[in-house]
């Protein structure tokens, strides 16, 4: 399988690179102009984030919570969750199972 896809523009000040996915695990890079927010949204899939660079603000079921550089933060299935950068970075996130709602988009 390809290792990379291409990015797509995501939210205003937020592009997303989908990687080829697994038969039931997918990752995506989002980087993040600083400011830009993820909206917040919630999906049926388990998801981890690791934050590759910058720090963000990330709200999940109401709760804040500040994740920086090398650290990573587990959203649990159905949890509502949005995210604004607090200065430009990037993450990586892997879903499982796939999110074909991404996926098909790309098609």
């Amino acid at each position: 399988m390809s290792a990379s896809g291409e990015w797509e523009n995501a939210e205003p000040g937020v592009r997303r690179k989908i990687f080829a996915p697994g038969a039931s695990l997918m990752m995506m890079e989002v980087r993040f102009e600083a400011g830009a927010e993820g909206y917040e949204h919630s999906h049926p899939h388990e998801q981890l984030t690791y934050c590759l660079k910058g720090s963000f603000e990330f709200r999940i079921d109401g709760k804040k919570i500040v994740l920086r550089q090398g650290e990573t933060l587990y959203i649990p299935s159905g949890a509502r969750h949005g995210v604004t950068a607090l200065e430009e970075g990037a993450l990586l996130d892997s879903f499982t199972p796939l999110r074909e709602d991404l996926l098909r988009r790309r098609e």
